[in-house]
């Protein structure tokens, strides 16, 4: 496992769920820096920032995203364990996300300065 560079996406994202076959809603557009949509047959799973999402909803508020410098080559083996382990080893649950070019690791923003610890102490380099 290999050593990645790192940058604090800035601002309060939320995950909401949402009922498997309904449209996206319209207030996910334009969201901001990061907004990930995955539909399965069980759900339909947002991740945006949270001063966007409604009230009534089913949400998890509170996280931060860390993003990984890529494009990382979808042949490179080991890039999300190298991250999460020496957080899952400080005790800080992951929700990630991946996409064509790089990975998204959003933490609890309680945690936030416990995993930017953990991640540094693993030899991973923190970017402005």
């Amino acid at each position: 496992m290999g050593t990645y560079r790192f940058k604090v996406i800035p601002g309060e994202l939320a995950i909401v769920r949402l009922a498997p076959h309904g449209a996206v809603p319209d207030w996910v557009a334009g969201a901001g820096p990061l907004v990930s949509l995955t539909r399965t047959g069980d759900e339909l799973s947002i991740v945006c920032p949270a001063a966007r999402v409604p009230t009534g909803l089913r949400v998890e508020a509170g996280w931060s995203a860390l993003k990984l410098e890529g494009p990382i080559p979808f042949d490179q083996v080991g890039v999300l364990a190298s991250i999460v382990k020496p957080l899952a080893e400080a005790g800080i649950s992951v929700f990630a996300i991946s996409t064509f070019d790089t990975d998204y690791v959003l933490i609890k923003t309680a945690s936030l300065q416990g995993a930017l610890a953990a991640l540094t102490g693993a030899g991973h380099v923190r970017e402005s």
